[in-house]
Order: structure tokens, then sequence, then C-alpha cells
């Protein structure tokens, strides 16, 4: 799918069209396996403007059920997670991603989005954030709702990253 995307100018960070939106889903999208309150929904309308990629470890193994009718998850092996996360984001023309994670394993992903011209987030759904993922990240916010919300808002993204 071509998405419209998000697009959002912001004062001394420069123009974004974001058209994928990459995400982690342990920790990120979820707490402790379960998708949290309200994400779905948000979930839904940010797939209406944007293409949306759920890459997981699935460390409790839940992913596929939780997101059962909203996405399919990309489920990756148990090594070197954060260069699988990596690779499988270089599919995709960076400097139009959004990434969203949480964990040293999203890292890389947060780094690569970021040195391309994209937006790089970390989530903290209560599970914590790695210092790795959150020193490469653009914003840190608390919570998948608040992060989808922040996506489908272009104009709070300009107040938060604005200089």
């Amino acid at each position: 799918m071509k998405a419209q995307g998000i697009t959002v100018d912001i004062p001394g960070f420069g123009r974004r069209v974001i058209r994928t939106v990459i995400s982690d889903y342990t920790g990120t999208l979820s707490y402790q396996g379960k998708l949290t309150p309200g994400t779905k929904p948000l979930i839904r309308r940010l797939r209406r403007v944007a293409d949306l990629a759920i890459v997981t470890a699935d460390t409790y193994g839940t992913a596929r059920q939780q997101l059962r009718g909203i996405a399919v998850p990309h489920m990756l092996g148990h090594t070197r997670q954060d260069l699988e996360k990596r690779a499988f984001a270089r599919r995709f023309d960076l400097k139009s991603v959004a990434a969203l994670g949480n964990g040293n394993n999203d890292r890389l992903l947060l780094r690569a989005v970021a040195e391309a011209g994209g937006l790089a987030i970390a989530v903290d759904n209560g599970e914590g954030c790695a210092l790795d993922a959150l020193l490469q990240a653009h914003i840190f916010i608390f919570g998948a709702s608040n992060a989808l919300t922040l996506l489908l808002n272009p104009t709070a993204l300009k107040a938060t990253l604005r200089f």
C-alpha cells in the first residue's frame, strides 16, 4: 500500500513525511505481552494514513493473537535481533519511516531511521526503556497510546521537536 503519509514541518528540525511506521511489539505496544488499553483503535487509525510493520522477538508469545485482525507481526530469530530489526527496516525508504522501540534490540533500528532523516521514537510502556534505545531516539514518550496519538497529531510532533 502506498499511504498518503503524515506530513509535519518542524522549525529547526525539518520536514518529515512519514509513510511507514515500524514498531517493536513487546514493551512498546504491549505490556507483559498484551496490547495496552486503547492501542487497537489507534493502530487502525494509523493504518489509514501510513503503512505499518510490527517487528518483534515476541518475548511473551502473544503478538500474533493480540494483533489478530489489525496487523501481522514480523517475527524475529533469537540471536542479534538488533541487526535483524535494522535489516528489516532497510527494506523501506528510511527517511519516510517513524520507528518505535524500547529495547536494546531496537537501538540500531532507531539509529538507522534517525540517521536517514526519519523519526525515531523511544517508548516506555511500563517495562522500561533501554538507555541505548533512548539515546538513539528523537523523542521519548510514555505509553503506546501516547506514541500513536503523537504520530496522528502532527501539531504535537511540531511542538515537541521544534528548536
